[in-house]
């Protein structure tokens, strides 16, 4: 019998679920709960709460791993603080860490990997054995298109967040966002709402550029996403899309242009069509660097030479498409072969392609080895996703090129 302790995880039903899954297959099942949103979704037996500073979170997790004789830890976003603290805990017991999230493979899958994602995944960087993981997968099954419900999704997520700005009785709770959810909601209320309106003027001014110019896409990520700042050397989305500028101005043919693609769910917060502008006209490119918003992914990809991004899974997206692709952080998919590794100065005129049979084998690799079919919020993808999770759970995770 294994002994599970789940900390904070997707703002759905789908660790109570999982929870009971394994109390059904005879194993125990514990909860803490951070922050009255986890209360909220933690449905079963098994939960305490900590409501405590930071400051003592250490000592609890730690007596609580020893008390209840925890064989294994279970959470999603390793990078949160009480998770780093936990996982560290947990380690030094040699306890098995199993990290979830949303799948580098989307819209059908979720992660379930060992301690953590991007540059804490143990997923080989090396094509041999890429290749060799490879082998050992099966064919990679056609995609399960589930019915997931962004209404749902947004309101779950409003229900968890703004909860959580009450004072009581987590009033030590320290959150990892780094803004209120309410300027949040609001300016991603404010996008949704124009996102017709912002994909004339995008498919408008790609019509507008000269077809046999080389045009190089940013895929920019939202500032609020972890990845950004714990698997790159970059504090913000700013800095890498500055230097990404100085870059192209220096060293891009004259007749190249560059478009910023803003993320489809950021808040807008920044005004980034305005910042933008601004670091093209400090770098002197100002009639050459673009700010896109609201024209799908595919149809920027189609007319790109190739893409940038910090660690954004739209990498993913270049790869399949045959794109070069620069990724200026750790990602799970920066592997010699399918990412440009000569510098981002070269990338303007010499980008390097992806091996098409490399990127194959890696997304049969990580599609079994590191996801599990299903999702978080449509009842038959959380069906698919509990049971999936719950057979990985209890064979145990591999450490991946150990």
């Amino acid at each position: 019998m294994k002994r599970f302790l789940f900390l904070q995880g997707p703002i759905s039903p789908f660790f109570a679920e999982l929870a009971a899954e394994l109390r059904a297959r005879g194993h125990a099942a514990h909860r803490i709960n951070l922050c009255l949103g986890d209360k909220m979704f933690w449905r079963g037996p098994g939960a305490v709460d900590f409501t405590g500073t930071l400051a003592d979170w250490p000592r609890f997790v730690s007596d609580f791993l020893d008390r209840e004789a925890i064989t294994d830890l279970v959470l999603l976003g390793e990078q949160r603080v009480y998770h780093r603290i936990a996982i560290g805990a947990a380690q030094a017991r040699s306890i098995p860490v199993a990290a979830t999230d949303y799948g580098y493979l989307r819209p059908d899958r979720i992660i379930l990997e060992r301690d953590g994602h991007n540059a804490m995944s143990h997923f080989p960087r090396e094509p041999a054995e890429v290749l060799r993981l490879a082998e050992a997968a099966p064919p990679l099954a056609p995609p399960m298109v589930f019915r997931d419900s962004f209404a749902r999704q947004a309101l779950w997520d409003m229900e968890f967040h703004l909860a959580n700005l009450l004072p009581w009785p987590f009033r030590h709770f320290e959150t990892h966002l780094l803004n209120s959810p309410i300027p949040i909601y609001m300016g991603t209320g404010v996008r949704l709402a124009l996102r017709p309106l912002a994909r004339r003027l995008g498919e408008r001014l790609l019509h507008r550029l000269p077809a046999d110019a080389p045009l190089f896409v940013f895929a920019m990520q939202m500032e609020m996403d972890f990845s950004l700042r714990a698997y790159s050397p970059f504090p913000d989305q700013d800095t890498p899309m500055r230097e990404t500028v100085a870059s192209f101005a220096a060293h891009a043919p004259p007749q190249a242009h560059l478009a910023f693609k803003v993320h489809p769910l950021d808040p807008g917060l920044k005004w980034w069509k305005r910042r933008v502008a601004r670091m093209a006209r400090a770098a002197g490119v100002a009639g050459r660097v673009h700010f896109l918003d609201g024209v799908p992914l595919g149809a920027v990809l189609a007319r790109s030479a190739g893409m940038i991004t910090v660690n954004s899974t739209a990498g993913l997206n270049a790869l399949e498409a045959g794109k070069p692709l620069l990724a200026l952080g750790e990602a799970v998919y920066r592997v010699p072969g399918l990412t440009h590794e000569s510098g981002r100065d070269r990338f303007w005129t010499a980008p390097e392609p992806p091996d098409c049979a490399l990127f194959a084998a890696f997304r049969r690799a990580i599609a079994h080895h590191l996801h599990v079919v299903g999702g978080y919020y449509d009842a038959e993808a959380l069906r698919h996703a509990v049971q999936g999770a719950a057979d990985r759970l209890e064979a145990g995770l591999p450490l991946l090129g150990a």
